[in-house]
């Protein structure tokens, strides 16, 4: 007795995570400049128009293959003391974003997103608010639990604490290790933290 076929959706869903799955591949091979519709084509064994029925370039399929990996796991864990749950973060999501899957994939993103604002907007909205909103949601809950001064507007805090990380990864040659990210949660909690108010 067979089993009952997977249905067309299903297939196309399987067809479709295995396409990004080879995009993801190629690109920590080849980087940015190396990929393209044909290349992925010819690594999945599949027609250009497999690809271009998904997908209208290879950014937008850059955008969803970096969507398949950006997981839960670059979530704050929330293990109580905001500073050990920011360093936590900070260092978990620094070393993805310095390696495979995610590195390659995401500074072939942010490179192409420079001349192009649609999707230097798509990935402010998909990926970049995401972040930033998962660290200003993180220090907002300690600011209620007392462990943040109270009358502080979190927002910029939030932004430059991710924005400082981004820019040591992207622009700088100096590493995102554990001295860094000491060094930036010292000067966030000698400005934010409780024990400053008179």
């Amino acid at each position: 007795m067979t089993g009952t076929p997977a249905s067309p959706r299903r297939r196309g869903a399987a067809r479709t995570e295995e396409l990004l799955r080879v995009t993801l591949d190629l690109a920590a091979e080849v980087g940015y400049a190396g990929l393209s519709i044909e290349a992925v084509a010819r690594r999945a064994g599949v027609g250009k128009h497999t690809i271009y029925r998904r997908w209208p370039s290879i950014a937008a399929l850059l955008l969803d293959a970096l969507s398949l990996v950006w997981t839960s796991d670059l979530d704050y864990r929330n293990a109580g003391d905001v500073r050990a749950d920011l360093r936590e973060q900070f260092l978990r999501s620094s070393l993805a974003l310095s390696s495979p899957p995610i590195g390659p994939v995401y500074r072939a993103v942010i490179a192409e997103a420079q001349a192009d604002p649609t999707l230097r907007a798509t990935l402010h909205e998909r990926f970049l608010i995401t972040v930033e909103q998962s660290t200003l949601d993180r220090i907002t809950r300690a600011q209620r639990t007392g462990e943040l001064t109270a009358e502080a507007n979190l927002e910029f805090a939030a932004e430059v604490l991710c924005g400082t990380l981004y820019y040591r990864w992207l622009l700088s040659t100096r590493p995102i290790d554990e001295s860094a990210v000491d060094g930036l949660l010292d000067m966030f909690m000698a400005a934010y933290g409780s024990s400053n108010q008179n």
